[in-house]
């Protein structure tokens, strides 16, 4: 049963076609006229991680083939029901423009029968990748007889903080369960009605094939106070994962009691080596800046070895102003572009995520990785050459998530390395770092078998 102060905080949002359970108390913030107190607020959040954790330690022990039936139960759902999430979805973009999102953040927020297709598939391909629950990660004989295994187990509750993006509601869902944890999801206002009519989708599915109750919570409030209030409880929650902008990754780190993966800003470096392959190197760097540049491995910085740079920084310039992108250099490089603007130090640590590359020339590849080590995030830095030798010393001398050699930086990504969805790329060095999927949301303990073995020293 829900506290009254639960149930003061929604009103009931009718999705037709739903079987009866699934016509859930979903959340429409109070208005300014009508707002709820603060202790309100904070005995629903309080409940809502309750319920998170009392539905993880059932999920502990959920098989895998009914995690698995669950993601293609949901995804037959979703196929289903396209008319309601439209339906939901052409809310959220009326109420678009009022929230100053741009033309491009409004494509991002739309659900056309295709994109809901994809997000389907997603939860199909989730449902085909191994669970780790269960499996053992190495065992000890000891020469007391003792077995000891270690054993992989869900991490417990998630909480996740993310951006106006529906298909990520169903991705992140995906991901938590099938690891077993349960997740509470805390997506933009942008989405709510989306994302409120995916999680009903979801739960439906869940309740059919048996998964625990409030194993998937979508926290029913727009007021942001709310995150305050969920990242004050770590005795519930065991991770909280903000997936957005800087300014909303800080926020929770600062304010989280609980661990918190994250990564703040994305700086991608190229280094094109002395022994680079130059036609290669520029349809990597072309592909890293310019094949979608608001993402986080997207490349905001290119290093290029003084014995190539003659050649090669005349030629990288020309396509990427072929691409609009504005070209900020150091003073070796506006040597060779006349058109690169001087770039400031702020330049080679910025993340842009738009039309605009640093770009610094240096003397040795010991000089690139230090750059790089200097201005970097740790996210992705990529190498272009043919010296292996120089391939595996970048690798091993740059401080980063994910090294590409002679391949682009766009490829850090989960789906790419075949994890799947994924939750977010970790910048973190602990305990999970670059693309996270479901292993990297889960744990392990030790198994001890015995014949009855006693202690006595």
């Amino acid at each position: 049963m829900q506290s009254q102060a639960c149930r003061s905080y929604h009103c009931q949002l009718r999705l037709p076609n739903l079987p009866p359970h699934a016509q859930l108390s979903t959340s429409v913030m109070a208005t300014a006229a009508q707002s709820p107190s603060t202790t309100d607020l904070a005995a629903y959040c309080q409940q809502v991680a309750h319920q998170a954790q009392l539905a993880s330690r059932a999920l502990a022990t959920v098989t895998a083939d009914t995690k698995t039936r669950w993601l293609h139960r949901a995804a037959d759902l979703l196929r289903g029901e396209v008319p309601t999430l439209t339906a939901a979805n052409a809310h959220d973009l009326e109420a678009a423009p009022g929230y100053g999102l741009t033309a491009a953040q409004i494509d991002r927020l739309r659900l056309t029968p295709e994109r809901i297709e994809d997000i389907a598939s997603a939860l199909e391909e989730v449902a085909e990748l191994p669970d780790p629950i269960g499996k053992t990660l190495s065992t000890t004989q000891r020469p007391n007889g003792l077995q000891i295994k270690k054993v992989c187990v869900p991490l417990g509750v998630v909480f996740f903080i993310y951006e106006s993006r529906p298909n990520v509601t169903a991705d992140a869902a995906a991901i938590c369960v099938k690891g077993g944890n349960a997740v509470i999801l805390r997506g933009g206002k942008e989405a709510f009605h989306s994302s409120q009519a995916i999680v009903s989708i979801l739960q439906t599915a869940a309740h059919e094939v048996g998964l625990p109750e409030h194993a998937l919570q979508l926290v029913e409030t727009t007021d942001r106070a709310a995150v305050g209030h969920f990242l004050r409880l770590p005795e519930q929650i065991d991770l909280a994962i903000p997936r957005g902008g800087e300014g909303l990754i800080r926020r929770v780190a600062e304010e989280a009691q609980m661990p918190v993966m994250k990564h703040f800003h994305g700086n991608c470096h190229v280094y094109v080596d002395a022994n680079a392959d130059l036609t290669m190197a520029e349809e990597i760097v072309v592909n890293s800046k310019c094949q979608r540049m608001g993402v986080c491995n997207a490349a905001e910085s290119l290093i290029v070895h003084a014995d190539v740079a003659e050649k090669f920084l005349p030629a990288i310039a020309a396509a990427l102003q072929a691409q609009d992108v504005e070209l900020r250099g150091d003073q070796r490089t506006c040597a060779q572009v006349p058109t690169a603007v001087p770039a400031s130090p702020q330049d080679f640590s910025a993340e842009y995520l738009g039309p605009i590359l640093s770009i610094c020339v240096v003397d040795s590849l010991d000089e690139a990785v230090q750059h790089i080590n200097q201005h970097g995030s740790g996210h992705t830095d990529a190498i272009v050459t043919d010296d292996n030798q120089a391939a595996q010393q970048f690798a091993a001398g740059v401080d980063t998530a994910a090294v590409m050699i002679n391949a682009s930086t766009r490829f850090n990504d989960g789906g790419q390395f075949g994890l799947g969805a994924e939750i977010g790329i970790s910048t973190d060095k602990f305990h999970a770092r670059g693309p996270c999927g479901i292993e990297e949301l889960t744990s392990y303990k030790y198994v001890v078998q015995g014949t009855g073995q006693v202690r006595y020293g």
